[in-house]
């Protein structure tokens, strides 16, 4: 039986890691922080059933990782931890930096120490393609724009990159947007999707969103966890990027779910004076600049196609189904 310690484990990713790795009968540990609330909802099932063992721990902490990695002896290591809102990035610098980079190094270095042998993920993101333009693959340069980006950026090139040259197997998804119910609500798919079903049980009359034009590649994080364990089966450690290949604006993204809540949403307006009103006339989107970002990445749409040939690996869940996804999961939430 393989053993799996996942860092980040209550996370959207993480928590389908964890369901995934069960249904291949893995050992299967994970690092969390210690917390004033419960954040262990989305794997309650598997702790309940003694199919995930946590371990308290921080990436900030040295010992902590040591113990964690003491304890768990794990031939893999998906390390999906991190500051990873972008828009708290530019307010956090220092500790997205710490988190994101010297966290990684100390988690990486002990662990090879520890087991040379052991294969090691590492969570990168399109978001160190920053200005680049798209299709972005495996040999796109990088022009990360936000200190979420330039973090992982260093990660990748000073750590993934010089230990795998060491001849350590240790590897980068950069995985492109992704999405899900288990999505956190600072995020701008499940700010919506959550603010729409709201509007449409009455619960609140209108929400504010930032720039609608920014265009992003979404997929399903159900999908996407598929292909981290699959780089890890390798025989060879490489770089894969995950995506679905095509690329939408958040105002359609906005207009895809208004359509499935039948909300009849058109559009007024230009600029910081644009708004959202439904069939019926209610104003229910404002735009505010506050949730534009210092620095946006315009245009980000992946080439997989290095991940279908060599992992075998495509999307399974189209744009519009996950988006219906999420909406079933709000709607079920808020009607409680």
């Amino acid at each position: 039986m393989k053993r799996a310690l996942i860092t980040g484990i209550t996370g959207q990713d993480g928590s389908y890691l964890a369901d995934l790795l069960e249904t291949k009968d893995y050992e299967i540990y994970g690092l969390v922080r210690r917390t004033s609330t419960d954040p262990f909802i989305r794997i309650n099932h598997l702790i309940k059933n003694d199919r995930v063992k946590l371990i308290y721990g921080n990436m900030r902490d040295k010992a902590t990782l040591i113990r964690a990695l003491e304890i768990a002896k794990p031939d893999e290591i998906y390390n999906l931890a991190g500051q990873s809102d972008v828009r708290i990035s530019f307010d956090c610098p220092d500790e997205t930096w710490a988190i994101n980079f010297e966290g990684v190094k100390m988690l990486a270095d002990e662990a090879f120490k520890q087991n040379p042998k052991v294969k090691f993920y590492q969570a990168s993101t399109s978001e160190m393609y920053g200005k680049t333009q798209p299709p972005q693959n495996e040999a796109s340069p990088f022009e990360p724009v936000s200190p979420y980006g330039e973090s992982k950026h260093k990660t990748h090139t000073d750590i993934v990159k010089a230990l795998r040259e060491k001849g350590h197997f240790i590897c980068s998804g950069i995985l492109f947007n992704h999405e899900s119910p288990r999505r956190g609500e600072n995020f701008v798919t499940r700010k919506v999707t959550q603010n729409l079903v709201k509007i449409k049980l009455g619960m609140i009359e209108g929400f504010e969103l930032g720039n609608l034009e920014a265009r992003r590649d979404w997929g399903f994080a159900g999908d996407y966890v598929n292909a981290m364990w699959r780089m890890l089966q390798q025989e060879v450690a490489d770089d894969f990027v995950i995506a679905t290949g095509v690329s939408r604006t958040i105002r359609e993204m906005v207009e895809m779910a208004s359509e499935i809540l039948d909300l009849g949403l058109t559009w007024q307006g230009e600029g910081l004076d644009e708004i959202g009103i439904t069939k019926d006339g209610k104003i229910i989107i404002r735009i505010n600049k506050y949730f534009y970002r210092p620095n946006e990445v315009d245009y980000l749409r992946g080439d997989a196609s290095k991940a279908k040939e060599v992992l075998g690996w495509v999307p399974q869940v189209s744009f519009k189904e996950m988006i219906a996804m999420m909406i079933e999961a709000d709607q079920k939430i808020l009607t409680r």
